[in-house]
């Protein structure tokens, strides 16, 4: 790789960091981000517990998130059926890459070169509002259990009736309702994708996973497209939010999240609940693009 690579364009949305200055002079203070986990994200009073032994419980209570981040759906055309049957992880990762291209000086790639413009994303698992959302898809099995709870305790089949098709109404509310967009919403895959579409860019998009590394693995990745020649210009970056029961619960039952005070750049360093922390581009939940250019032919 001989040829010069120019890094025209940053953006980002960290927690307490929502544009790459901030998030350098949280690092020079050696600002801490994260905090208890609020109530709208985890019920700790459901999954906490000291007791690493206990089934389905997390010992960490500590994370950092982006609080206050909303989509503004109406600036991007995208229709609200749309917007809801995608993960948020979508809209995060088209939004922020909208700010790198635009802090690259191309004006909402006006000036791109779309043909030779493309996308390589780090992400993994897609995010946890998809995953949640499977949650209605499984009402039958809940179906199925309640109402042999039920019938063991005698409920005539009228009064089972009644009360299933008022809790399946409740059970299914939070979650949007399945539709033609609802697959591609739920599918890392897409993410780039979504991107290349939205801005009309043919060079290819395409989502990595490396697990911690998946944004390196994605910088890397567009490296090396457009030092091959492959590319003029490309996106590369990482999106990730995923703090939900399957991750905390998981990662808790493997040792892998500090049990106090996450420390990194300390002599006495836990490096145990830096899964995110410590790679290239993304925290606990976080998108970062980087806008980058290679020799234009």
């Amino acid at each position: 790789m001989n040829d010069p690579i120019a890094i025209v364009g940053l953006a980002c949305t960290y927690p307490d960091a929502r544009t790459p200055l901030e998030l350098w002079e949280n690092a020079l203070a050696q600002r801490r981000s994260f905090r208890v986990i609020p109530p709208g994200r985890l019920r700790l009073e459901d999954y906490l517990s000291t007791d690493r032994a206990e089934a389905d419980k997390t010992y960490s209570l500590q994370v950092a998130v982006i609080e206050g981040y909303e989509f503004d759906r109406v600036a991007f055309k995208v229709v609200g059926s749309t917007f809801r049957s995608a993960d948020l992880a979508h809209w995060l990762a088209l939004d922020v890459a909208s700010r790198a291209i635009a802090d690259a000086g191309f004006d909402q790639s006006a000036r791109l070169p779309r043909e030779s413009t493309g996308v390589v994303l780090g992400n993994t698992l897609a995010g946890e509002f998809s995953r949640a959302s499977l949650l209605r898809l499984r009402w039958p099995y809940v179906r199925r259990v309640l109402e042999a709870a039920l019938m063991q305790e005698g409920w005539s089949n009228d009064a089972r009736s009644g009360f299933l098709q008022r809790i399946e109404s409740e059970f299914k509310a939070p979650f949007p309702s399945v539709g033609e967009e609802t697959l591609a919403g739920g599918l890392s895959n897409t993410i780039a994708g979504r991107i290349c579409n939205h801005f009309d860019l043919k060079g290819g998009g395409y989502t990595v996973d490396a697990a911690c590394a998946s944004s390196l693995l994605a910088v890397a990745n567009a490296c090396s497209s457009l030092a091959a020649g492959d590319l003029d210009v490309a996106l590369a970056g990482g999106v990730d939010l995923s703090l939900d029961p399957f991750e905390l619960v998981g990662f808790a039952k493997t040792g892998a999240l500090a049990p106090e005070r996450m420390r990194v750049s300390e002599i006495r360093a836990d490096w145990r609940q830096t899964r995110r922390a410590i790679s290239t581009l993304p925290t606990p939940v976080t998108a970062s693009f980087a806008c980058s250019t290679g020799t234009i032919r």
